[in-house]
């Protein structure tokens, strides 16, 4: 069936289309439509009455949300988190791990595969981010310190061959990390530096062996000094590296997002969520990992040491903050949403709207504000 959204202003990276159209063959773009051009014939048409359509959003990073985690690792978690992220806008996501016994990561991944395998009314699942358990213990953060393990691609292989495994985010100072980043670039994973102490000189070492992403930026990472240069220091001058970058003025101030952004540019920036199972819920008492959390004004901390525990952030948050901030055009700024994501880790037919892609889009207000989620062609979320 051929369905055609038009009054719509397309927003690409790269273009910006005002009074367009978009023609669908199934789940896929057929043809897009200038304000000049006369619209074809349609099974259905749907007038977008000058919304923004947008490349679907694509978190590969997020933990959970409404009072549930990947990790819980039953269906129902995969179902109400998929459900949830499309009220984001988010019509694609990797669903991220923690730091846990080798069977409860068996468990989620199982649940992973099912939901790929049967999903019909939400998110896309397209693979996993497996963030640990392989850091530093010095670099633990908000994970539990209690599974922390060496470079060990034997349970990557284990995992991945459950659900695929998109990133897999480590401590490049760790023993055998060198050779654990050249097996992961031959299985296809994409090797991310995180909760590290890595020093500049390591951390380019990791990089040249295949290393291309750092993981929540800034976040448990060596930092930047005029002497001792860090991993944040590489992150901001080696342009093969990718940041994903969590915008909530929790874990980077303003100050900070905008001088990213100065420096790297839109084309190596990723946000991410990081959300945890207390997102889109009140303040309160959570878990992460088994670790207590507490909520406050939307901060969430480990309740015994008061230690950032990953955020409460809704997507498309991030885009309004970082809109605001960077003060990039819209079609600049859309790279970080979703290009950027999907190039990076192959997946091919995602993060543009043109002929040949997928039919993933968010709909919204001029503020960044979700009002519908298309996936393959169907809306499976409208704003009420």
């Amino acid at each position: 069936m051929r369905t055609l959204l038009h009054n719509a202003c397309i927003i690409s990276p790269g273009f910006q289309l005002d009074n367009a159209a978009v023609l669908l063959h199934g789940e896929r773009i057929e043809r897009l439509f200038t304000a000049k051009q006369k619209l074809p014939e349609a099974e259905q048409k749907i007038d977008l009455e000058g919304q923004w359509l947008l490349p679907g959003f694509i978190d590969i990073h997020c933990h959970g949300r409404d009072n549930h985690d990947f990790c819980d690792a039953s269906d129902a978690a995969f179902e109400q988190i998929g459900k949830g992220k499309l009220k984001e806008g988010v019509s694609g996501f990797l669903a991220t791990t923690l730091t846990l016994p080798k069977q409860e990561l068996r468990n989620t991944f199982m649940c992973a595969r099912r939901y790929q395998k049967n999903n019909r009314d939400g998110a896309r699942l397209l693979g996993m981010h497996l963030e640990g358990p392989f850091f530093h213990p010095d670099g633990a953060g908000a994970q539990n310190p209690k599974y922390l393990r060496p470079p060990d691609f034997s349970l990557v292989a284990e995992l991945h061959a459950l659900c695929p495994i998109r990133i897999a985010s480590f401590s490049p100072e760790l023993p055998g990390a060198l050779p654990f980043i050249t097996q992961l670039c031959q299985a296809g994973i994409m090797p991310s530096g995180a909760h590290s102490g890595a020093d500049y000189a390591c951390t380019l070492k990791a990089m040249r062996a295949g290393m291309r992403h750092l993981t929540h930026f800034c976040n448990v990472m060596s930092p930047l000094h005029h002497l001792r240069f860090g991993m944040v220091g590489a992150g901001l001058s080696e342009k093969q590296l990718m940041l994903e970058i969590i915008c909530d003025g929790v874990h980077l101030s303003d100050p900070m997002i905008k001088f990213i952004f100065q420096v790297k540019g839109a084309d190596s920036l990723m946000l991410i969520s990081d959300a945890m199972r207390a997102a889109a819920m009140p303040d309160g008492e959570y878990s992460l990992g088994g670790l207590p959390v507490l909520v406050k004004n939307g901060k969430a901390v480990l309740a015994h040491m008061d230690r950032v525990a990953g955020s409460t952030l809704q997507f498309h948050q991030a885009l309004q903050r970082a809109a605001r901030i960077s003060r990039l055009p819209p079609c600049e700024l859309v790279k970080c949403s979703s290009w950027n994501q999907a190039r990076s880790l192959g997946l091919q037919g995602y993060g543009k709207i043109e002929p040949g892609y997928a039919a993933d889009f968010t709909v919204s207000d001029q503020d960044w504000n979700p009002q519908q989620t298309w996936v393959a062609g169907q809306p499976r979320w409208k704003k009420a």
